[in-house]
């Protein structure tokens, strides 16, 4: 880890009090950057993100933000400039529940809690066209299921293969600005929103070539990297963090 990359720079990072937005917060953090962690129902968690991140050395602060209140979007926004004064860097990590149904039974309800996200990620990406720095980071979360027509996965890899076009759209957009603008696409990974039986988890940690399940970490190291100025001349990319499992 090379500390202090980041030195300077303000990180929001959305769904961070817990899971692979945790590990990303905690890894922007020790990489220098000031970070704004997000949660929607558990601020103690929030706090404790909060916590480690200022424990290495850096500042950060917990915002209650619900991604699917286009209010609550801009809020943020808002908040962020006025505590830290800049955005240079922003990770659209936030998640609904991932609902896996057969099309035929997917309710409208199941269908907009996932795409209420969706919509949310739209318009942190428009807010950040407004307010973020020139030179900045953008990072949305996407998902391996995108590239897999897993069965009873319609809706859910929608919802995701939409974020990525609204990625790789804006990447056009903000290149004038020398923002460049990626997608990380995880396959599974051990968190506790893991609901799969442990047969299941076996059988794909079997055809994941580096053998064995991802942790959030190696998704926080796949962000970091997008993040840092090496990655100055990368954009409209997707990233697919899965162990070398296609």
């Amino acid at each position: 880890m090379e500390n202090g990359k980041l030195n300077g720079k303000v990180a929001i990072v959305t769904g961070s009090s817990r899971g692979i937005g945790r590990a990303i917060a905690e890894r922007l953090g020790q990489d220098g950057a000031k970070v704004v962690v997000t949660y929607v129902g558990n601020q103690d968690k929030a706090e404790e993100v909060v916590s480690a991140i200022k424990a290495n050395g850096s500042d950060a602060v917990a915002i209650k933000v619900d991604m699917r209140q286009v209010a609550d979007v801009r809020n943020l926004f808002q908040k962020t400039i006025a505590q830290f004064g800049q955005i240079d860097i922003l990770v659209n990590n936030a998640a609904g529940k991932n609902i896996f149904q057969p099309t035929a039974e997917l309710s409208e309800e199941e269908y907009n809690s996932m795409f209420d996200i969706t919509r949310g990620v739209y318009f942190s990406l428009q807010e950040a066209s407004h307010h973020m720095a020139n030179g900045g980071r953008i990072v949305n979360m996407s998902s391996s299921a995108t590239a897999m027509a897993y069965p009873t996965g319609g809706a859910y890899a929608g919802c995701k293969a939409a974020i990525e076009q609204f990625s790789v759209c804006l990447a056009k957009e903000l290149g004038v600005k020398g923002i460049v603008v990626n997608m990380v696409s995880p396959g599974l990974t051990a968190t506790d929103g893991l609901v799969l039986e442990q047969q299941e988890v076996e059988q794909m940690v079997a055809q994941t070539p580096l053998g064995r399940l991802r942790q959030p970490d190696d998704i926080a190291s796949a962000v970091a990297m997008l993040v840092s100025d090496d990655a100055h001349w990368v954009t409209g990319q997707n990233l697919r963090a899965t162990g070398g499992m296609v």
